[in-house]
């Protein structure tokens, strides 16, 4: 349950550390992960596990301060962790290109999650 007093001293985004560990670092490591050879299973378990961090940090962060786009934003990352994942181990055939596929829907996906909920509903849900 989301408390109205002042949301945005529970917000994780409003820490530094907390947003460079949770959001900032799993994002790094999808970036590495294209730069050196591990292979499509170990790629898709460092892509699996950035994500699902990101996702969970919304997801926390939704249910701490009520931030609007981490209602959507935590979920779409979480979708993305399972197509990773899968990608990886060869489920979803998206061919040669399919890092760079996933990774432009996730660039594209969450600047989108993030921008537009709030724009329309405000930055906290207010209960």
């Amino acid at each position: 349950m989301v408390s109205t007093a002042d949301p945005s001293s529970r917000d994780l985004l409003s820490n530094r550390l907390v947003t460079a560990f949770v959001y900032w670092l799993p994002a790094l490591e999808l970036v590495a992960s294209g730069f050196f050879d591990i292979g499509p299973s170990w790629r898709g378990a460092v892509w699996a596990a950035a994500l699902t961090i990101m996702g969970a940090g919304c997801i926390a962060n939704a249910l701490r301060c009520g931030r609007v786009h981490c209602y959507v934003t935590g979920p779409f990352l979480l979708v993305m962790a399972v197509v990773a994942l899968l990608y990886g181990l060869g489920v979803f055939p998206f061919g040669e290109d399919g890092w760079n596929v996933i990774g432009l829907i996730v660039l594209i996906g969450a600047m989108l999650t993030y921008w537009l909920p709030e724009r329309f509903f405000g930055r906290y849900r207010v209960t």
